[in-house]
């Protein structure tokens, strides 16, 4: 069993940026597909991005597209959130997800992928307008 730890929320202004960072403990870091979703208050949660092993691929929701930026480094066995030109419909709690052993027809774009895999426990992004 994978641990994944957010951190990096907070408090921003509408414009401004956050780096989320989800910290994994396995060692089988590399193997996994990621995925950032997020839910805010009163609206189901989100499929917003997604990264394939290796980082060399990358899947945004039209919501973020252009402005949030997904990335990993399997050595550091961790994989960040660039949020930039944030808006107030940001505002939500953000969790990492993980994934592993996919079946056929199963992809890292795919948020049905994550739904059996690991979450940490979010952490919140507020942004004020």
């Amino acid at each position: 069993q994978v641990q994944l730890v957010e951190s990096g929320g907070g408090l921003v202004q509408a414009g401004g940026s956050l780096r989320l960072s989800c910290a994994a403990s396995g060692r089988t870091f590399s193997r996994y597909v990621m995925a950032w979703f997020r839910q805010a208050p009163g609206k189901e949660r989100e499929f917003i991005t997604a990264i394939s092993w290796s980082g060399g691929s990358t899947y945004y929701a039209d919501s973020v597209k252009g402005r949030f930026t997904i990335s990993r480094d399997n050595a550091k066995n961790t994989v960040y959130l660039q949020m930039n030109s944030l808006k107030p419909e940001d505002t939500a709690v953000y969790y990492c997800a993980a994934a592993a052993g996919l079946s056929t027809g199963s992809y890292y774009y795919s948020q049905s992928t994550y739904e059996n895999g690991y979450w940490g426990q979010g952490t919140q992004v507020t942004v004020s307008s």
